[in-house]
């Protein structure tokens, strides 16, 4: 059965309701086949990314960039996973107080590396997150999900 790892960093009631709305998509009773497994950025490793057929990230934008956990499981899967994993898919979602646009290019730069194919557009979030964007999330969880079923 195929595996859709979702590693996220949700410290705030923001980035943990955009990711409930992720995991909720993924697990969508329509989408039959796929395991989705849930690790917390901290906890991930780079047998869980092995394991796995595509990604789902969730970070904050920290300071202009992606949080310190999302950057340390990365800094620990990089070179392990490398070789093992270019060409699966992958999507993200970002929540910033004013702007997300240093956490995205990080994500984007490290996910080129890896050879990571993005099956879709990240999920950008500022501020209190709408009802627009928690069904983006939703969608963004569906599509990673479904693309596994193809």
């Amino acid at each position: 059965m195929p595996t859709l790892l979702i590693v996220h960093h949700t410290p705030s009631p923001h980035c943990q309701a955009m990711f409930e709305a992720v995991v909720s998509g993924a697990t969508s009773p329509e989408i039959e086949g796929v395991q989705v497994e849930r690790r917390a950025a901290l906890s991930a490793t780079a047998a869980d990314v092995l394991a796995a057929d595509a990604y789902l990230l969730g970070t904050p934008a920290n300071l202009g960039y992606m949080a310190g956990a999302l950057k340390h499981f990365f800094d620990q899967i990089y070179y392990p996973c490398l070789d093992e994993t270019r060409g699966r898919s992958f999507g993200a979602f970002v929540h910033g107080g004013n702007d997300v646009t240093g956490a995205v290019r990080a994500l984007d730069s490290i996910t080129t590396g890896l050879g990571w194919r993005r099956a879709a557009e990240t999920v950008r979030v500022t501020g209190e997150p709408g009802r627009a964007d928690i069904e983006a999330c939703w969608e963004l969880g569906a599509v990673l999900a479904a693309g596994l079923t193809d």
